[in-house]
């Protein structure tokens, strides 16, 4: 008896103990393969920072939620859930989350009212068709979570894929994207210190207006400078520079600033065209080479962009044509256009993983050349189905009437944007350097640049009738937005911030489905499995417990 009452006494000062420490050394497993339940570690930091800087609390309200959710989008709303709650132990009481069923009222005029008010806050909803007993079933889903801090706030659109996928991948991707699109918002309303961006917007004829979506998203994320490069002696204290689709030189002065800003660890994006196409009627025009005073200079850090320009048989916009009459009205219809390759093909690269298509016209194809100490990583690239245009090439919208011959299409693939990272050798090394230069770096620091051979892919269109502009990656043939602002924000979250929150865009999740064959096949086996096996255990443990309490106390 002396010795129960010992072992009863060190099992509850075990556990004892073992609350205590508990409390002061915090863990959590997980053992799911893909680490599907664990949060990067910048977004762990993110979290944690926020009682440290003493912000205001951060609130989620999750929309995406009601009692006939369709399978798929179920699981979606699981993750979001399992995600804000891994939030709130890292985060603690600066996180708040609710799920909202935007179904839920009753009156249809009152549900219709609160609809309007999501929609004005840039949620719009998905409209499901299910079926349920034999019955086609509408459901309007908002996939979305708002987040607000103190007097701002953000929509979150949770679904999100890549065109071509199916229903299921889309979705898979969406889980994948969860944290990744939370922790972004959740930095966008608290972060104070932001990065500094210049924009070297003084070599391109294109308005203000033009590049309007990528100055109002930047601006959201980062400080943004318009940078005047011939009154700025050099770019030091920017994180990074874009150089958004020139179409004039770069004088060499400025080509200097740029080398030294990334001599000394700055990071640098290039939007340029390898060819100049001001206008293209139906009866043609002819694509002439464009100098941009930049060869040289990219050539030095590792790539070339060539005077051509890539046909994509294979993957390409639709441009509205007249294909003839309908009556006495001209039959406009969507015809592939080649000359506007629909980027489907990504490098492995956390720039792009799990981006919708991307929206190009009349690129260049790139080439890579020998740069000691620099890796080069492809992040864009055509479909194999590919016709290089040299230049003079000759454009004009009526290439969209022929169908395409594939016995032309044998260029292969193209990469139309690369992701260079390593340490850079100065163009004006071993060269005659100004008395006046200071400083002057032959190598760089560890630093990262992107090059993309179509400087339209950050240009916006403008509406012809409101004269407003449109969202950036917006196709007016097709209404759908592609992936360009996803590419860039991504880019440029990359160069600057490569061990922050785009960290969580490198979530796998894997689908496992069954195997259709065999559950077709053996239904009937496994059904009766999963419903007698259990069954069968509490019976059989049942007999066993009998037995042994007859064996030990004899018969009752």
């Amino acid at each position: 008896m002396k010795n129960k009452l010992v072992v009863a006494l060190l099992i509850i000062g075990g556990i004892v103990l073992l609350n205590i420490a508990a409390s002061f050394f915090f863990f959590r497993l997980d053992l799911t393969e893909e680490k599907r339940y664990s949060l990067s570690n910048a977004t762990q930091s993110l979290l944690e920072g926020l009682a440290e800087k003493d912000t205001a609390d951060v609130f989620v309200k999750v929309y995406l939620d009601g009692d006939e959710l369709p399978g798929g989008f179920e699981r979606l709303k699981r993750a979001v859930s399992e995600t804000l709650e891994e939030f709130k132990v890292y985060g603690g009481t600066k996180i708040n989350y609710t799920f909202i069923n935007p179904n839920s009222e009753t009156d249809p005029k009152k549900r219709e009212e609160f609809y309007m008010q999501l929609a004005q806050k840039g949620m719009t909803p998905t409209r499901i068709v299910d079926t349920k007993n034999g019955r086609q079933v509408e459901t309007i889903i908002f996939p979305y979570t708002l987040v607000s801090s103190g007097k701002f706030e953000l929509p979150v659109l949770l679904l999100k894929g890549t065109q071509g996928k199916t229903a299921e991948e889309k979705l898979n991707q969406s889980y994948e994207n969860v944290e990744y699109e939370l922790a972004t918002a959740i930095r966008k309303l608290t972060q104070t210190d932001r990065k500094k961006i210049g924009l070297l917007a003084e070599f391109t004829k294109l308005k203000p207006l033009n590049f309007s979506d990528l100055i109002a998203s930047l601006q959201e994320r980062y400080d943004l400078f318009i940078i005047n490069s011939k009154q700025s002696s050099t770019f030091e204290g920017l994180d990074a520079i874009i150089l958004p689709k020139p179409d004039m030189p770069v004088d060499d002065s400025t080509k200097y600033k740029i080398d030294q800003f990334i001599m000394g660890g700055g990071r640098a994006l290039f939007f340029v065209d390898g060819l100049k196409v001001d206008s293209v009627g139906l009866e043609g025009n002819y694509a002439q080479p464009l100098d941009l005073n930049l060869t040289d200079l990219l050539f030095k850090y590792g790539v070339r962009i060539n005077n051509n320009i890539v046909k994509d048989g294979a993957s390409c916009a639709v441009i509205p044509l007249v294909v003839g009459e309908l009556g006495d009205r001209p039959n406009i219809q969507p015809v592939p256009y080649r000359y506007f390759p629909l980027i489907n093909n990504f490098g492995k690269s956390l720039i792009t993983n799990n981006i919708d298509l991307v929206y190009s016209r009349y690129v260049a194809s790139m080439d890579t050349v020998r740069a000691d100490g620099v890796t080069k990583v492809p992040l864009l690239m055509t479909s194999p189905y590919t016709k290089v245009l040299n230049a003079p090439a000759f454009i004009t919208f009526n290439d969209a009437r022929t169908d395409t011959d594939q016995a032309e299409y044998k260029g292969g693939v193209k990469t139309i944007a690369y992701l260079l990272e390593g340490k850079f050798q100065s163009l004006y090394k071993n060269q005659i350097i100004d008395p006046k230069a200071t400083g002057f770096k032959a190598e760089s620091e560890p630093t990262k640049i992107i090059v993309c051979s179509d400087g339209d892919l950050i240009v916006n269109e403008v509406s012809q009738k409101t004269g407003n502009p449109l969202p950036l990656g917006y196709d007016k043939a097709t209404q759908h937005t592609f992936g360009n602002k996803d590419f860039v924000l991504n880019a440029i979250d990359y160069l600057i911030d490569e061990n922050g929150v785009i960290k969580a865009r490198g979530k796998e999740v894997k689908l496992r489905p069954l195997d259709k064959l065999r559950t077709r096949d053996e239904r009937t086996f496994w059904q009766i499995l999963n419903i007698g096996l259990p069954v069968g255990l509490v019976i059989v443990f049942g007999f066993v417990l009998q037995w042994l309490r007859r064996k030990n106390y004899g018969s009752v």
